[in-house]
Parts: C-alpha cells; structure tokens; sequence
C-alpha cells in the first residue's frame, strides 16, 4: 500500500441508549473508556456512541495512517453511516475536542451540536512542549516515570490527592497499550491551527475547561468563546485536563443540559 491509500477501519464502538444521537470522542493515548462515568447515565435519555479512535483501544491501526484531521473524519462518517445515524451531538475531550472541531469546521452537516473539554482553537507552544515531554520521558526513562508524569499534568494536585489510586490505574493501562497510534496522532496535533476558519461557524457550541488544566492553558477557553459565535463556557476551579474525570457528575449534568436543549433549538421539519 501507499500513503494516501488508507483504508478506512471498523472502529470498535460502545452503543448504548435511544434517542437524540451523542458521540463522545478520547484523547489521545486513552480509549472510550475515559467516558465511562458518562455513558450509562446520559443513555437513559440519548443514544451514546463511544468509539475507540484508529489506533486505540479495540479499534486497528492502518497501515500509513497519517491522523490527520480527515483520515479520523472519515472515521466516524463511516461509523455514524454504518449504525444509520445521519449527524450527532460531538463531545470531545483534549485531542478528541480538537477532532471534533475539525469536523465541524469540515462538515457541519453531520455535527448538532458541540461540547469541548481541554480544548483550543490551535495546538500552541506549551500544549506542543508537554506532549514533547511525554514522549521523552517515556522513551528515556519508561512506563512508570512516564506514568507519573501523566499524572501531574492531566490532573489537578487536590484530586490526585485524594485519588492516588490513578497513579496504579494509569500504569496497569500504559504497560499493556500499544502507544504507536498515540505517537502518530501526537504528531499530526503538532500543526493543528483553525484559527481564521472558525468565525462564521454556526454549529452550537458549550467549552468545558479546568481551570488548573496545564496541558491546554485556561485561556484557550477564553479564545474560542471569542472566536465561535453564540459559544458558551463552563470553567471549574480545582480541576486540571481531565474534566470528564475529575467532576464526573457535572461534566454528565453539562452535556445533558446543552444536548437537550440544542435540540430544542433544531428546527422542526415539515
């Protein structure tokens, strides 16, 4: 095969509930877990999608897949296509609110609505020297220095604190992930940049953002409520990178709340 010649993967996919679609999309490096907090109380209202992105979790990695913004696209066209789901309300965390604002930029048709938690406009210096880091640390030093390392920049010190048992969680998963599809993924994110294609954006927009998050800077929630129209922003104190972790019940009640009423903003057709 030859670059360009990707084929697109089944992604593996939690499908849960009925009702107005939600897709909920990972970061970088993790899988659909990370939204397992939100998955079985938010299908008790909606349909939830929870896919594992190329390369994550369950789902395969293609040969000379090059991440970028349409190849994952693609993705989950194919995914919505094949579970008969025509657009969705896209939720997306770190890396994967950086997808689900390409897609939007790309093709607003399949996108109801938008919820972003840790993200931003553009993959800046700081956001680029951290994910740096981590992949030094884990090629110099291995799994649990990288692991900690994690650890103190996905979360707010207080709820490490009392949550110590993330440090084991984190480095059971590490050891026993094939980490190659987050490398390429890592890459591509490196030159990400909407800014100027967001302004005319229409597609409904709620940014979710820790305000000790020291992967994306704070501020990012600020840029992007300036550069999408209509966009609304939640900040929570005490709370780093990892919203949908670190406050569970309120990042469900958030999205609840916006999907419900996005929907009832829809227009109605004849």
């Amino acid at each position: 095969m030859e670059p360009g010649s990707d084929p697109t993967p089944t992604l593996h996919a939690r499908d849960e509930g009925t009702g107005p679609p939600i897709l909920l999309l990972h970061g970088l490096g993790a899988d659909h877990t990370i939204w397992n907090a939100q998955i079985g109380p938010l299908a008790e209202e909606f349909r939830v999608l929870a896919p594992d992105l190329r390369g994550h979790g369950r789902s395969p990695l293609p040969p000379w897949s090059t991440f970028s913004v349409p190849e994952l696209v693609g993705d989950l066209t194919a995914l919505l296509d094949a579970r008969g789901v025509p657009s969705a309300h896209v939720i997306g965390l770190s890396a994967g609110g950086f997808l689900a604002l390409g897609w939007a930029a790309m093709d607003p048709r399949r996108v109801r609505s938008l919820v972003l938690s840790g993200s931003s406009t553009h993959c800046d210096a700081h956001t680029r020297s951290v994910a740096k880091n981590w992949a030094d640390t884990y090629r110099t030093q291995g799994v649990s220095a990288y692991t900690l390392r994690l650890v103190k920049d996905l979360y707010a010190p207080e709820w490490t604190e009392s949550h110590m048992e993330i440090v084991e969680q984190l480095e059971r998963e590490t050891a026993g992930r094939d980490l190659a599809g987050a490398i390429l993924w890592g890459r591509a994110l490196q030159t990400f940049d909407l800014r100027g294609r967001l302004s005319k954006m229409t597609v409904p927009t709620l940014i979710l953002h820790g305000m000790d998050d020291r992967v994306v800077d704070p501020s990012h929630a600020r840029l992007l409520r300036q550069t999408i129209s209509g966009a609304q922003v939640r900040l929570f104190a005490l709370t780093g990178h990892m919203v949908p972790v670190e406050r569970p019940q309120e990042t469900t009640d958030a999205i609840r709340s916006w999907v419900r009423a996005s929907e009832a903003a829809r227009p109605t057709v004849a």
